[in-house]
């Protein structure tokens, strides 16, 4: 009899994209197995107004930890840096373009924007880049999925909008990007352009299945990545930026934390064996600690151990 496995995601298209692109690639390495797409609305999903990404994880979770859906499909920056014990990310699919790209109504580039052009995001981490590379820009606050944010721009009330690149080649609006930022001075967020697909920790047999489509460089660059988070203490609301890239088993990851208005920073690079990502990323968090990133994240001192 062959099993069909229940997969959760949010309803929203960028997600169910994101799950299409998972279930094509199990498909291809287990034909037998079936899939049912279980859509949850999540408390992200009802209160656009919050940025925190475990409202757009824990309600998928719950119902995972619960049994009524067997698989979870997250984008990898939406995961909190502690998941609960009971859940388990089984696979980190091969990385899309980590990068930001700018959509601009008239301008075409960064640089030639005009001063006081009004430029949407909800990132305090977009708005310090942006407000680095260009102070005379004025960041606005603006909610919604992609369509919503670039039917801002086509309507005149933004000048641009800064979205995730792969979430515009995925659900096929990348011909709207005017341009794709610098990954080195526009560090994307942790895990950015990666997806996470979890299962209950206790699930063996569904975890082996599952990975099947992880790729070990991209799962060493987000626990890069996401160790740095924990360990500096940062959050969706934090202004900071990491990227972690693996090349023949050797992982570098950059990494800075910005002041809100983007006129301080404290960044640097850590490169080490793939196989420790997790001090890597660590080891960083304490560098930039010691360096004064305590300062822009409002604390004293520098982390222990």
């Amino acid at each position: 009899m062959t099993e069909t496995l229940r997969v959760g995601t949010r309803r929203s298209v960028l997600a169910r994209r994101q799950t299409a692109l998972v279930l094509h690639a199990l498909r291809r390495a287990d034909p037998t197995v079936r899939f049912r797409v279980v859509p949850l609305v999540t408390q992200g999903d009802r209160s656009p107004a919050t940025v925190d990404g475990l409202d757009f994880t824990d309600t998928i979770d719950r119902a995972l930890e619960e049994g009524r859906i067997d698989i979870a499909v997250h984008s990898a920056k939406d995961l909190p840096v502690r998941t609960t014990r009971a859940v388990a990310v089984a696979a980190f699919p091969r990385r899309s373009d980590p990068r930001d790209g700018l959509v601009l109504r008239r301008s075409r580039t960064l640089r030639s924007l005009a001063p006081g052009a009004r430029i949407g995001s909800s990132s305090a981490r977009r708005r310090a880049q942006l407000l680095r590379a260009r102070s005379d820009l004025e960041v606005v606050e603006v909610r919604g999925n992609v369509d919503s944010r670039l039917a801002l721009v086509r309507r005149g009330t933004v000048d641009g909008v800064i979205l995730a690149v792969a979430g515009l080649e995925r659900i096929g609006r990348i011909g709207a990007v005017t341009e794709v930022l610098d990954r080195q001075r526009f560090l994307p967020a942790p895990g950015q352009g990666a997806l996470a697909v979890a299962t209950r920790s206790n699930d063996r047999d569904r975890a082996e299945r599952l990975a099947a489509v992880d790729d070990p460089s991209t799962r060493a660059a987000v626990t890069a990545e996401r160790a740095f988070v924990d360990a500096i203490g940062g959050d969706c609301d934090t202004p900071l930026g990491a990227l972690a890239r693996v090349r023949g088993g050797e992982l570098t990851l950059r990494a800075e934390v910005l002041s809100v208005d983007g006129r301080r920073a404290v960044g640097g690079v850590r490169v080490g064996g793939a196989a420790t990502a997790t001090v890597i990323g660590a080891s960083l968090a304490r560098d930039l600690l010691e360096a004064g990133a305590g300062g822009l994240l409002g604390r004293r001192g520098v982390a222990e151990g």
